[in-house]
């Protein structure tokens, strides 16, 4: 089972991908018609928000000169290096919108991570007094 963990403070860890691959065998690939500006590509990661099917997608461009630049492998170059932002991208996701990717199917599915229950410190001051003064270096 692959995990990514994700630390929003010392008191908790929160889990975002609890999936039994890696996160990029999710991914679908495709590439538009070319044009002669270059190739266009997207990554596609489907997933389940409840019961709607929904998905993430990553677009990037691949000019003649770029594919050139690798000779035959310019266009794995770009691709690759297209999936690792797009995982960050997902990660990034998850980790600002609080949700986590999990399940055992062909498309994973997504939900909310659970709340942490921290105890609120107290930074009310008294009507009528004055917060007492702390002196920092000693």
């Amino acid at each position: 089972m692959i995990e990514l963990s994700f630390v929003a403070s010392p008191l908790c860890r929160m889990l975002l991908i609890e999936l039994p691959r890696a996160l990029e065998e999710y991914f679908a690939y495709a590439e538009t018609d070319p044009t002669r500006k270059g190739r266009r590509f997207s990554i596609t990661l489907p997933f389940y928000n409840g019961d709607r099917l929904d998905r993430l997608q990553w677009w990037y461009h691949v000019s003649p000169a770029q594919e050139a630049m690798y000779e035959r492998d310019g266009i794995t170059v770009f691709r690759a290096r297209a999936t690792e932002r797009f995982r960050r991208h997902i990660e990034q996701w998850l980790a600002n919108t609080r949700q986590r990717l999990h399940g055992d199917d062909a498309i994973p599915r997504i939900s909310g991570l659970p709340s942490t229950s921290v105890a609120p410190t107290s930074t009310a001051i008294e009507p009528g007094r004055l917060p007492q003064a702390r002196v920092a270096n000693g």
